[in-house]
This record gives structure tokens, sequence and C-alpha cells, in this order.
């Protein structure tokens, strides 16, 4: 069995490979070309494993090295500084250790999407950075009103209003763009099963649905909602020591599952009195952010029951029978536009 480090960068990547002993082989600089990588790899006869770390360029080196079947492993980027640090850094030093780390099966690895939704994801992500470009750009609006003293854009001075007005083009291209691929996500995602599931969740609508999907990338990789709790940033860090129990913040975990569950809390709150009523109880010992993570969370926790194990979703909320539910036909299996 050969391990190989991938130190991987935009222009150049460093490889080293070394054997079951731990003996190095070889350690080369390439460039970050698809040919070059290959050339490396086929020189070595019998299995292989590599590993690269967890950065925004490996989806390249999945796929190449997938089609030669080579495993990959993918090394999460701050748990391998606690496991690897060193005094002397170079791209050699880390491509070693990671060959190294890779051998004695000591690699904190990071999960690695699925070819086949690694797409929508980034879409999808696409889209939460088109839409905050859009607030950006309503928000430079509002300053420059502000700024002059003035309730519309046509009562601005000539530069002023200039500079308005890129900012409306803006905003109509973006929410151009937003709609397009809204429908591309629609069209494409509306029918799955998992998706006509999670629609019924309280709180849950069509990009929600999406994002729990796509973000977790099958619910069977989280043995218990305890772990998918933790996963979505919903409950808080520890840092125990000698006895002593401390909670802090970590952001650790996906901040758009955490994002999509916060928000699926304020809409439950405010359409569901069952749900209204577990917050307000906690809100009476808690702050309201602590109260509205534990109504997050648990509609988390229903989501992992309804993910992990196919079924759909009971109608009851902490054993609680909800009094309203969704409308029949919702959710829909119809067009984008419906």
């Amino acid at each position: 069995m050969f391990e190989h480090g991938i130190d991987l960068h935009k222009r150049s990547v460093v490889i080293a490979t070394v054997d079951t002993a731990g003996k190095l082989l070889r350690r080369t600089k390439l460039p970050a070309r698809p040919a070059d990588l290959l050339r490396y790899f086929d020189a070595f006869e019998g299995p292989q494993r590599a590993v690269v770390e967890a950065t925004g360029s490996w989806y390249w080196v999945a796929d190449l090295l997938a089609a030669r079947g080579v495993e990959l492993r993918l090394a999460h980027s701050r748990q391998l500084k606690a496991v690897a640090s060193a005094k002397v850094k170079t791209d050699a030093v880390d491509a070693l250790t990671l060959a190294q780390l890779l051998r004695v099966d000591l690699i904190p690895e990071a999960h690695m999407i699925s070819p086949e939704l690694r797409g929508y994801r980034d879409l999808l992500r696409t889209r939460l950075r088109l839409v905050q470009k859009r607030t950006s750009a309503k928000n430079s609006i509002h300053r420059l009103l502000e700024k002059y003293n003035v309730s519309v854009p046509g009562d601005l001075p000539r530069f002023a209003y200039f500079q308005a007005s890129l900012f409306e083009d803006q905003i109509q291209l973006l929410t151009s763009q937003i709609k397009e691929l809204q429908q591309l996500l629609q069209r494409d995602l509306i029918p799955d099963d998992d998706v006509q599931r999670l629609l019924w969740i309280p709180g849950i609508g069509k990009l929600g649905a999406f994002t729990i999907l796509l973000e977790t990338d099958g619910m069977e990789r989280f043995p218990s909602p305890r772990h998918f709790f933790s996963y979505c940033r919903l409950v808080p860090g520890a840092s125990n020591s000698g006895g002593r129990v401390q909670h802090r913040r970590s952001k650790e975990g996906n901040r758009y599952l955490k994002a999509t569950f916060g928000h699926a809390a304020i809409r439950a709150v405010q359409y569901y009195p069952e749900i209204r009523d577990f917050y307000q109880k906690k809100l009476r010992r808690k702050n309201r952010w602590i109260a509205r993570t534990l109504v997050a969370k648990e509609i988390a926790r229903i989501a992992w029951y309804v993910l992990h194990d196919h079924v759909d979703f009971n109608g009851t909320f902490k054993g609680v029978p909800l009094s309203r539910l969704k409308q029949p036909e919702w959710p829909r299996r119809a067009s984008p536009d419906a």
C-alpha cells in the first residue's frame, strides 16, 4: 500500500509518498495540472491511498483520483492543526506529515460531499451570496437617502442619484439571477422524496428543505440526533477541566444549517400555538436567543428522524399533536412557478 500526502495550492502541488513501514519513497513539487498529477500516481503499481487538506480547491483532485481508483481522504483543516503542529512548517513537511498520518489512520476526516449533490449545494450557497449582495445594494441606497435627508432617490442631488440608479440596476439584476437559480433548484429537487417529507415540518419551506437535504448529504452519517445538533451548531461547545464545566460558543459545524433551523424556529413559533407555548415556557427561564435555539433544536430533531428513518412527519411537537398542519396541497410537486 502506497500512502500519498498532498499539499494542494492554486498553482502547485507537493506530494509525499511513503510505504507501509513509513519510509519516504518520493517527494516532489508539481504544477497543479491533471496530467502531471496522473503521471505521478501512475508511477506506483499496487493499491494506493491519498489525503488532501480540505481547502476550496479539492474537487478536481477528488474527481481525478476517483477515476483512477485511488481512495482519497479529506483532512479537516482545523483539527489537523491540533494533531500535526510543527515548529518547521513547509509544503514539503506538510505533505510528508499528511502521508504519515494517513499511514497510521490518524487523519481527522472532513466530510466529502457526494459528487451528485455537490453542484446543487454550491448553487444554493451561491444564491445566499447573491441575496447578501442585493441586501448590501439596498442598504447603500438607504444610506444615500439618509445622508441627504430625503425619502426617494428622485430627490437626491445629481451624483448621488447616479449612485442610487447604479445600485437599483444591481438589485434588478440580482433579483433576476436569484429567481432563475431558484427555479433551477426547484425543478430538480422538489420531486425528491426527502424534500417532500421535510416540507411538512413546521417552519421549513422550500429553500429550508433544500438546505437541509444538501448540507447533510445523507442523515445516515449522524448516528444520533445529538451528533446532528452539534453539526448544526445548536448546542454550545464545552471547555471542561479539573472538574469545572464551562460552555462556550463555537464556530465548529455548519453555519447554513444553523441559519436554516433558526429561521424555521421563528416561523414555527409564529404559526403553531403548541410550539409558541413551548417557546414562551422556555422564555420564562431563558433569554429569547436560548429559547429560540431550543425550538430550533426540536425542529432539527424532527428533521433527523424524518431523514434518518425515511418516514413522514407525524404531526407532533415534543409529543404534543399540532392543532395546525400545512394544507393538503403542500408540499407541491408542480412546476417551479407553483
